[in-house]
């Protein structure tokens, strides 16, 4: 019986016509709706006809978490007095409850991806309504881009919502094709803020850590909500590990504690969602999945710890992991909102005011900052390899596009245009990362598919840190658990295997795969049964190729990818020769990565699952400051086997000592004074007149070394041969020979000026303007600065002595304004020397007053 009181209550009601007439008109709609107002459970089941109003329709709502996709489902289901899995069903990774009179079907992002690729008609489906496009998660971007596609090519009679709590309406509305916004009024209570800062510094959060000082902290905010205000506390925190150890801090409240996230059991996400047990007050430890979609009865007031987790990929170096980062400002709205669901309430924010206002405005949107590969798979394989025709929010960053690419191609996935294999194709329809889709396919011919699907599915939801650190232990633990991780894993397992099957996967095996194996846990020969230790080796290397590991002695290991590893104190996996990483994190200015799981191999599954990082050949480069020439056998960064090579190829030579002068700069070479002097006034003459007088930087030198270093470049052998090129001889290779110009280097910037004296004084041309550094005596008489390509010079005028005594670049005004200055401080300083009262009526001189008349006489 379907609960009209429930129905009448939620505030949403009175946008649904407004709702219904946009898809009406348009086929497409912005759903814009405060949270608690039931843009999750009315609208879809009056858009499907459910609620006595409109035709009957099948709606397929997409939420981004499975922990919300079932609890909609539930509350939908409750709401039309009826169970999951008959009018109103879910599907989630893994779990299906789903009747044949199913009208209103909530499903994850990732679910209809999956559904997208295999139909993209969406037959039978005439609604689609996308849920919290506020969080821009990856998947949700994808489905709605995908979406809009087939609107406009298969099924412009497809209707598409897009519906958030608070998002960029405009922007949505544009994407849809100028779709109208309907927007929904709900009951709003007013929360009050309480700043709540730590009395003591903090340290920030890195990679995966949080100060565990802050975490303390929490729990007392938590404590003195539960003493200074009623009814339930919703307290936000990062994740898993970090509501562990609140929870742990809070024994003595009195209060029930309970903690939601993606991996609870769902006993207890039931219980929370379900409200008032009767047993007192609750404290609800949660990651971001309260924070949208989910309300959770009773709360009156929220803590937040102004963290969250986001993605973060290292494409330089493989690594891709969730990090801790400071909660947006958008985020803390709709956390504080969670407190005025059902009356008044309050927030308790562990940061000051002051920070606030520093806050990002939003999340930065899961398409900017995560791993791309899945993302690129289910575009080539939607046939836009690039992506370039989708209509997205944000576009993908070409660096992170050209990683993902580089990903596919070495699993086979896509070819060298990045259009999608037969086997690609394939991998997308597993539902896991293309990686593990590659270690799932390969895998199975090696060891069987249950036990690659069974390694896969502990690759595809990190299990809990109390697994330990070794991939195969951790199988071991999964198998004979009854936690609530063993449950799904256990799930998962019977998925990916069923979704495999016996049949091959693939068009053949990716690069580095031998293929041949069994499918019956036996090794590739068929003989001996495959251990779990090789087992849970070999499908992580097939996994992460790029982070199969060369131990170091002890617990450090040096990845194929360059990166250093190390091992936590005391692992298990210390000492092993060879491992393959699945699971790892590079601290902030940490220079290893932080080993989080992984397997123990040999040197034959290294190169097995690695072999197209493997280079065997003569290898030249410039290493530690000179030529290093060997003939080597390498997996990416490390070394199989190394022995000396005598007689190196002069072409890998010569290239080898430019990679040298790129690192280190032309100082390699021999620079004399005059060859520093000759550089410095090409220099000059290119800033002056430009072409034909050649720019010589480093960078442009080394542009041109072929040009300029040759013959001497290729008769070079080691460091020591670029330290015998004259730099000044070769320099002049580059002079304007061919339009004659080079002649006129000596009168356009000359080495040295002869001045009145008869002296030729050197030019410097290392400055912004020539200087020309000149006893004063020996000027007298000359009335004009000397310049050199039309560029007066800069005359610093010397004491007898050579000090600096005057700088100009006007001499005429210095013997009229700046020259009785000087001869009264240094007439009695120096009186061997002449210093007439007007120095442009007499000849200049080398020479003390004595001197000069002893040369004077007859």
């Amino acid at each position: 019986m379907i609960r009209t009181d429930a129905l009448a209550d939620l505030p949403v009601r009175t946008a649904v016509p407004a709702l219904r007439r946009a898809l009406d008109e348009r086929g497409t709609a912005v759903l814009c709706a405060p949270p608690g107002t039931g843009k999750t459970t009315l609208v879809p089941l009056a858009l499907a006809g459910l609620t006595g109003q409109g035709p009957p329709r099948k709606v397929v709502v997409a939420e981004p978490r499975r922990i919300a996709a079932r609890a909609a489902a539930r509350r939908m289901a409750w709401l039309l007095g009826e169970r999951p899995g008959g009018r109103v069903g879910f599907t989630v990774r893994g779990e299906r409850v789903a009747g044949p009179d199913i009208v209103v079907e909530v499903v994850t992002t990732g679910v209809l991806l999956q559904r997208l690729q295999r139909d993209q008609e969406l037959s039978g489906t005439d609604v689609v309504i996308l849920d919290e496009c506020h969080e821009r998660h990856l998947d949700a971007d994808t489905a709605a881009a995908f979406l809009l596609d087939v609107r406009e090519t298969l099924r412009p009679d497809l209707r598409l919502v897009a519906a958030s709590a608070t998002t960029d309406a405009e922007g949505w509305a544009r994407l849809l094709g100028g779709a109208p916004v309907v927007e929904a009024t709900g009951i709003s209570h007013p929360v009050e803020v309480v700043w709540a800062p730590p009395t003591a510094p903090v340290r920030p959060p890195h990679g995966m850590r949080v100060d565990p000082a802050l975490l303390t902290h929490v729990a007392s905010v938590v404590r003195r909500a539960l003493a200074e205000r009623d009814g339930d506390v919703l307290c936000f925190l990062p994740g898993v590990g970090e509501i562990a150890q609140v929870a742990g801090r809070l024994t003595g409240t009195g209060a029930e504690v309970l903690q939601v996230h993606g991996r609870a059991p769902a006993a207890v996400q039931d219980a929370v969602l379900a409200g008032d047990s009767g047993a007192g007050r609750r404290v609800v430890l949660a990651t971001s999945v309260a924070e949208s979609s989910l309300t959770v009865p009773g709360v009156r007031v929220v803590v937040d710890s102004g963290l969250a987790r986001e993605p973060r990929t290292d494409h330089a170096r493989g690594l891709s992991a969730l990090t801790t980062v400071r909660a947006s400002q958008a985020t803390g709205r709709q956390r504080a909102g969670r407190a005025g669901r059902e009356a008044p309430g309050a927030v308790y924010r562990c940061w000051t005011e002051a920070e606030d206002g520093r806050l990002p405005r939003f999340p930065a949107p899961e398409i900017r900052v995560a791993d791309l590969a899945a993302f690129a798979l289910r575009a080539a394989c939607w046939g836009d390899p690039g992506a370039v025709h989708l209509a997205l929010l944000d576009p993908p960053p070409a660096g992170a596009m050209g990683a993902a690419r580089e990903v596919l191609r070495a699993v086979g996935a896509v070819d060298a245009d990045g259009r999608a294999t037969g086997r690609g194709t394939r991998m997308s329809r597993l539902g896991v990362h293309p990686r593990l889709a590659r270690a799932l396919v390969d895998g199975a011919r090696e060891v069987g598919v249950r036990r690659a699907a069974e390694v896969v599915a502990l690759l595809s939801e990190e299990p809990p840190r109390q697994y330990g650190d070794d991939l195969a232990a951790a199988l071991r633990t999964a198998r004979r658990g009854g936690d609530g991780y063993a449950v799904r894993w256990r799930q998962e397992v019977r998925r990916l295997s069923s979704s495999l099957g016996d049949r091959d996967a693939g068009d053949g095996p990716a690069a580095g795969s031998a293929g041949g194996g069994s499918a019956g846990g036996r090794s590739a020969g068929g003989a001996t049964p495959v251990t779990d230790d090789a087992t849970a080796g070999l499908v992580a290397a097939l996994a992460f190729p790029e982070r199969v590991a060369r131990g170091r002695g002890g617990e450090a290991f040096l990845m194929a990818s360059g990166t250093g590893a190390e091992l936590r104190d005391g692992s298990g996996l210390r000492g092993s020769p060879w491992l393959a990483v699945a699971v790892a994190d590079r601290p902030t200015h940490a220079a290893s990565a932080r080993v989080r799981l992984a397997a123990v191999i040999d040197e034959d599954t290294a190169v097995l699952a690695a072999g197209h990082l493997r280079f065997r050949g003569e290898e030249v480069r410039w290493s530690d400051g000179d030529i290093v020439a060997r003939v080597v056998d390498r997996l990416g960064a490390v070394e199989l086997a190394v022995r000396p090579l005598k007689q190196p190829a002069p072409e890998l030579v010569r290239t080898a000592l430019l990679e040298g002068l790129r690192r280190e700069g032309t100082g390699l070479l021999r620079w004399t004074r005059d060859s520093e002097q000759l550089r410095a006034r090409l220099a000059f003459l290119h800033r002056v007149l430009g072409a034909p007088w050649p720019e010589v930087s480093d960078e442009a030198l080394l542009a041109r070394a072929g040009e300029w270093l040759e013959p001497e470049l290729s008769r070079a052998r080691r460091r020591a041969d670029l330290g015998r090129i004259d730099a000044g001889q070769a320099l002049r290779r580059l002079l304007p020979w061919a339009t004659g110009e080079a002649s006129r280097l000596d009168e356009l910037a000359p080495e040295r000026i002869e001045v009145p004296s008869g002296s030729r004084i050197r030019v410097e041309y290392d400055g912004e303007q020539p200087v020309l550094a000149v006893k004063l005596q020996e000027l007298f008489g000359l009335a004009e600065t000397p310049s050199v390509a039309g560029v007066p010079v800069l005359v610093h005028l010397l004491s007898p002595a050579g000090r600096p005594a005057a700088v100009t670049a006007d001499l005429a005004s210095f013997w009229r304004e700046g020259y009785r200055a000087v001869r009264t401080e240094l007439r009695g300083r120096y009186p061997r020397h002449p210093w007439p009262e007007d120095p442009t009526t007499v000849a200049a001189t080398r020479f003390t007053s004595a001197r000069l008349k002893r040369e004077q006489r007859p």
